[in-house]
Formats: structure tokens, C-alpha cells, sequence
């Protein structure tokens, strides 16, 4: 539903409602001119033009409330059950088979596995079936005005934002995407759309919201850019001395520690193939209790599109059972 805004303003007389979106007086933001005389400086845009967008924005409070909650911070047991799911699986499946060709080649262009970037796809979007309801100027200049943990981030998003849209040549005001901002099938910020987003169908046309092909060829570019290695593993069950437990939830998960070392603590990988391999331990709840795996190099990258070890987990598993599907029906 497009939230216009004489919508809006009802909305004012409901302080206690859920959801409630406050009309941006850009007078009552200092930050905002600031940030207005900035984009016109830096990069010739109209202060004019530029004040009308945020005069129609948005401030709204249901942005503010999903991130602060973020899906990410339930523990693995919860979380999995959202995204690693039968029916996600499924259509997984049906989207390999459609777009295999192109897959196949994002494979032998980039190195990335297809079941991967479909699950990528999966998790996100749904294969493109929930591209998120905000409009992306609301959801930046919200948090970049209203979330001062983050606000400086949100001020680069906002500043890529404004380019992006220039150069794809759309009003600012049309686009729609998730509560942080991204946007399109792969779900991309600004920055990574700027930086990342490629043209995979050659009609010379970046488009991640209804192109197929450009969403896939986006994500195993934006894999390859941040270290994917081509037929690595990604994470191993491992057998852990329980002595080490404490000392293993210290460790952040960049894999920085050769496995020879794990070894001699203890920490033995049910499979691996080169024990000066750099590794990272990964800890996980489940409901009985912490779950310990070694997360190498490609499971890393997966969390530098989200930093979430959850997330990771979740793209790894879902995955897993889409390959399986796929090669059923083979």
C-alpha cells in the first residue's frame, strides 16, 4: 500500500498506533540541511529538488521497531525454522531448474556454487516473492535521522541511495525495498547495488527487482569481490573437547587459525583435506544447547553479505537441501 501523505497526517492523531509515519520537517533537522548542502556540493544535485524528496519522506516508527529486533538476534533453533523450510527448499528447486543456464554460468564466470546463490535468493526475497514494502527514502532517512547507533552508516546509504536512483534514472520516491533500505531480489544497500550489481542479461540494464539473471550474476559477483573460493568447503561438523568450550566463544568467525592448530586444542574436523587451512569456530544454539562447527573461508564470505553466523548457517543448510532436491530430479 503506498503511504501518500494525507495518510500520513491521519496517522498523527493516532500516537499510540503501531506503524505511525511522521511527515519529515526538514527545518526541525539540522543533520538533514547539512546533509542537503553536502549532496549538492559534492555532487551537483539540486537543493531544490532535493528538499522536495524530503518533504514528502517519511519518519516511521515501524522501521525503527524492526531494527531493533532484527530476526538475527533469535538464537539458531528459532531462526532456522523462518528461512530453512520445506517450501523454501521447494521453489528453490523450481528456480534452479529455470535458470540453470544462467547459473551455470555465474558458476564458470565467478566460482560460486548455484545452490548457494539460490539460497542467497531464497532467504531474501522469497525468489523475489517479498521485495519489502518501505519506501527506500523512508527507511534511510528514518534511520539515518532516528537510529543514532547507526545513523553515520545510514547517512552513506542514503548519500548512495540518492546517486543510484540518478543514475538509474527513477524518482527517488518510487522505490520500495526492506526496513534497512535494500533493495531488489538479492536485497542489496545502496552501496553494494552501486559496487556489486551487474548487467547478467546483456540488455546493458542493471535491474535486481525483475531480472533473474541480473540478481544471480549480482550475488556471485558480489561473493567473488569479497574472497569466494571456487569448490571450497564451507563449514564441518567437528569433535570438540569439551574443556574448550569457553575459550571457543571468544573466537570471532574470520578464519584466521590454521586447522593443525585447532587440532592440537582439541578441535578436529569430521572432514578435511589440508590441515594448513585457516579455519574459524562457529557456535551455534540449538535447544539442547551450544553447537560448535568450523567455518572456513566461504562461510566468512556469506557473512559479509550479512554478519549474522545465523544467517550463514541458514544459506548453508537451505542450500544443502536444494542441491538435494535438484539432484533428485536430475
Amino acid at each position: 500500500m503506498r503511504l501518500w501523505l494525507p495518510f500520513c497526517a491521519t496517522l498523527l492523531i493516532f500516537l499510540s498506533l503501531p506503524g505511525k509515519c511522521l511527515a519529515v520537517n526538514v527545518s526541525e533537522y539540522p543533520a538533514l540541511q547539512t546533509f542537503v548542502q553536502m549532496m549538492a556540493n559534492k555532487h551537483g544535485m539540486s537543493e531544490t529538488e532535493l528538499y522536495g524528496w524530503f518533504a514528502q519522506a517519511a519518519i516511521r516508527d515501524d522501521i525503527l521497531a524492526a531494527i531493533r529486533a532484527p530476526k538475527e538476534a533469535l538464537p539458531w533453533y528459532r531462526y532456522r525454522k523462518l528461512f530453512v523450510t520445506k517450501q523454501s527448499a521447494a521453489r528453490g528447486q523450481r528456480f534452479w531448474r529455470a535458470n540453470a543456464n544462467t547459473l551455470l554460468r555465474a558458476k564458470l564466470e565467478y566460482g560460486v556454487d548455484p545452490a548457494t546463490i539460490v539460497a542467497i535468493l531464497g532467504i531474501e526475497t522469497q525468489y523475489g516473492r517479498n521485495l519489502g514494502r518501505h519506501r527506500v527514502l523512508d527507511a534511510l532517512t528514518t534511520l539515518m535521522l532516528e537510529y543514532p547507533r547507526r545513523s553515520a552508516f545510514f547517512e552513506r546509504e542514503l548519500e548512495e541511495y540518492l546517486l543510484l536512483t540518478r543514475e538509474l534514472g527513477v524518482d527517488p520516491l518510487m522505490l520500495r525495498g526492506s526496513y534497512a533500505g535494500a533493495i531488489g531480489v538479492p536485497q542489496f544497500i545502496p552501496s553494494s547495488h552501486r559496487r556489486y550489481a551487474v548487467d547478467f542479461d546483456g540488455d546493458k540494464h542493471i535491474d535486481i527487482v525483475d531480472s533473474a539473471a541480473d540478481a544471480i550474476g549480482s550475488v556471485a559477483n558480489y561473493f567473488k569481490q569479497h574472497g569466494w573460493q571456487r569448490d571450497a568447503p564451507i563449514i564441518a561438523d567437528i569433535k570438540l573437547d569439551g574443556e574448550f568450550a569457553d575459550w571457543i566463544q571468544q573466537i570471532d568467525h574470520q578464519p584466521i587459525t590454521p586447522l593443525k592448530y585447532l587440532i592440537t586444542y582439541g578441535i578436529l574436523p569430521m572432514e578435511y583435506n589440508n590441515i594448513d587451512q585457516t579455519a574459524a569456530l562457529i557456535r551455534l544454539d540449538e535447544e539442547a544447547g551450544p553447537v560448535y562447527h568450523v567455518g572456513y573461508n566461504n562461510f566468512y564470505v556469506i557473512t559479509r553479505y550479512n554478519r549474522s553466523r545465523n544467517y550463514a548457517m541458514a544459506v548453508y543448510e537451505l542450500s544443502q537441501w536444494i542441491r538435494r532436491l535438484y539432484d533428485q530430479k536430475e
